[in-house]
């Protein structure tokens, strides 16, 4: 990488932390050239510390280091993405990010979708909706509809409808986010299952 450190006065360079499975952008330091070249040695992030007008490895009095997986620099070469696996929580306060996030997957629309079910069950008593009602009826019926949109998806996909699969295919994973939480279960722990298989293969 062409690293254009001459770009301030005092050589430092932003560096945007994130971690590389969830994808969470956990905090914001600066490096110099020999930050840099510290952390490709030991594979441990390190930065310029301002305050303290030093390197300084994160985690080195902690011990929550920010283990490098990946580094990616900008279109203008002045400002550098690092993929991490850390070590425990990232800020100083204790949090997970120095944004005081969570630091969980999210799923996109998937997420906000499995929050809206989560939501329509929880306040099923002053709002009646489908998805309420099926969560009222219980296991065995959740677990049917699933049953009844799986061969739908089936017969719909030795068919030349696309229309026709996409929709069921949709019904099909809607009603499957539905039986996860009645459960008691999320997307993120069947993506866990499917990790720890990869990680076997």
């Amino acid at each position: 990488m062409k690293i254009d450190f001459t770009k301030s006065e005092n050589g430092l360079i932003p560096a945007i932390i994130q971690d590389f499975e969830t994808k969470r952008v956990l905090m914001l330091g600066y490096m110099n050239l020999e930050a840099y070249e510290k952390t490709l040695l030991i594979n441990k992030v390190t930065f310029f510390s301002r305050s303290k007008n030093r390197l300084w490895t994160k985690g080195e009095e902690s011990g929550h280091f920010l283990d490098l997986i990946n580094m990616k620099i900008d279109c203008d070469n002045d400002t550098l993405l690092i993929q991490v696996n850390p070590e425990g929580p990232t800020c100083h306060k204790g949090s997970d990010t120095c944004w005081q996030e969570s630091n969980t997957e999210n799923y996109g629309f998937l997420s906000k979708l499995e929050k809206t079910i989560k939501s329509k069950r929880v306040n099923s008593s002053s709002h009646k909706s489908y998805v309420a009602s099926l969560f009222e009826l219980g296991i065995n019926k959740i677990a049917q509809k699933v049953g009844e949109e799986a061969v739908e998806v089936i017969i719909e996909a030795k068919d030349n409808n696309d229309k026709l699969f996409l929709d069921e295919s949709a019904d099909l994973l809607f009603h499957y986010l539905i039986l996860l939480q009645a459960k008691g279960f999320q997307l993120e722990d069947v993506v866990s299952v499917l990790k720890n298989r990869d990680k076997k293969s």
